[in-house]
């Protein structure tokens, strides 16, 4: 081991004074070094060279001159490390915090999503059940959204987005589908139980791959093929043992589950460039104004407009109880699909298509608890082997295939 003189800790100096040397007895100073304690206004030092910041093997003992800016310079570390620490643990809290909240609030957006669905769902099919309008009705349903997102432009609730003549040629074409698939949900649905409507409208996946192959040239995997087979086959089942099935409100439920599809392709063939402010709520809410506008005149030229008190009085119908159960369907049609986007904002597809599934399966529960409608148990199995090959489905779809090496 290196002196102290050595290391620079001191400065030589001659020998000891007689007197001052080791001395053999045991309360010397040191382990058995027989050497006298350091005097007054000296300490023990344990210093290690300061290269890096870790701490050497060993360490060099010597006396160093106590030293006021030392024990400040310490005192400050101590502070600093101290501090870094404080900061650390809130951070963590914080971050801990934070993710409680968030999952807090994604379980109330799924809530509300269900919640919505199902009083769309209800009110929707008592009003079509004494008023066979489905133009109107969905009409209605596009002009209360209309309403709802000029209140919130207005309000800046949300942010007024700044669209062009082009972008509004290329949302043209998702307008026009999504406006024929949501009328053909309301004819099915004025025309078979809600329960088989869903059943049906489980069948997405099967046009989802279809359409995909046929217009992007996405092909599917082997698995993904295989999982679509028990969907197909549980809405044949289901179908076959409807007790409220019929030709036109199945076509119908299939053309919506065709022109749904379309709009989820054509969203990635026409690629529609957005601003900041065009966000997918944004998007759906111009989508929603421009379907009210295409739908206004074929209302007036098929069914003619039948949601006046006088047309309503006449057909002896109650008209609180329509304006009233029209009005709340309406408000859920467009609060569902807006929180649905909020939704996949802040989790990946996948899990919005499991999220989707369960919706489907809340939906028909608790359609078939509020009409009664009669089921029987192998209508029940059809129902759950197309529910449960649609959660395969979006399940192995999120397994991306291996890229080919050359």
């Amino acid at each position: 081991m290196q002196s102290a003189a050595a290391i620079g800790l001191l400065r030589p100096c001659g020998a000891a004074p007689r007197g001052l040397r080791s001395n053999p007895s045991p309360r010397g100073f040191g382990a058995g070094a027989g050497v006298l304690p350091p005097p007054r206004g000296l300490r023990v030092s344990a210093v290690a060279p300061r290269v890096g910041f870790s701490a050497p093997a060993t360490r060099r003992i010597g006396l160093v001159p106590a030293s006021p800016e030392h024990e400040e310079e310490q005192q400050r570390r101590d502070v600093a490390v101290a501090a870094a620490a404080g900061k650390s643990a809130a951070a963590a809290g914080e971050e801990e915090g934070g993710g409680l909240v968030k999952t807090l609030q994604l379980g109330a957006l799924f809530g509300l999503w269900y919640l919505f669905n199902i009083y769309f769902n209800i009110y929707n099919k008592q009003v079509l059940k004494v008023f066979p309008y489905p133009i109107n009705i969905t009409n209605v349903q596009f002009a209360v959204g209309t309403a709802i997102a000029l209140f919130m432009w207005i309000t800046g609730i949300l942010k007024r987005p700044k669209i062009s003549g082009a972008q509004l040629v290329a949302i043209l074409p998702l307008a026009i589908v999504h406006t024929m698939g949501n009328l053909f949900t309301n004819m099915s649905l004025g025309k078979v139980a809600v329960s088989f409507t869903h059943t049906i409208k489980a069948m997405e996946p099967f046009f989802s791959v279809l359409l995909s192959a046929i217009f992007l040239g996405e092909m599917p995997t082997p698995f993904v093929v295989l999982s679509l087979v028990p969907i197909v086959g549980g809405v044949a089942l289901a179908s076959l043992t409807e007790a409220s099935f019929n030709w036109a409100g199945f076509w119908s439920a299939m053309a919506s589950n065709v022109t749904f599809q379309s709009r989820n392709v054509l969203s990635k063939k026409l690629m529609v460039k957005k601003e900041e402010s065009l966000d997918n709520i944004n998007l759906f809410s111009i989508i929603t104004v421009m379907s009210f506008f295409l739908l206004a005149p074929v209302t007036l030229l098929t069914e003619g407009v039948k949601v006046t008190p006088t047309a309503l009085q006449s057909a002896g119908l109650n008209l609180q109880q329509i304006y009233t159960r029209s009005l709340i369907a309406a408000f859920c049609f467009h609060a569902y699909q807006q929180v649905s986007y909020m939704i996949l904002a802040r989790v990946s597809p996948v899990t919005h298509s499991v999220g989707n599934c369960v919706k489907r399966v809340v939906v028909i529960v608790t359609s078939v608890l509020f009409f009664r409608t009669p089921v029987s148990p192998i209508n029940s199995l059809g129902t759950g082997v197309a529910l449960a090959g649609v959660f395969l489905y979006s399940q192995l779809k999120r397994l991306k295939p291996k890229p080919k090496t050359a």
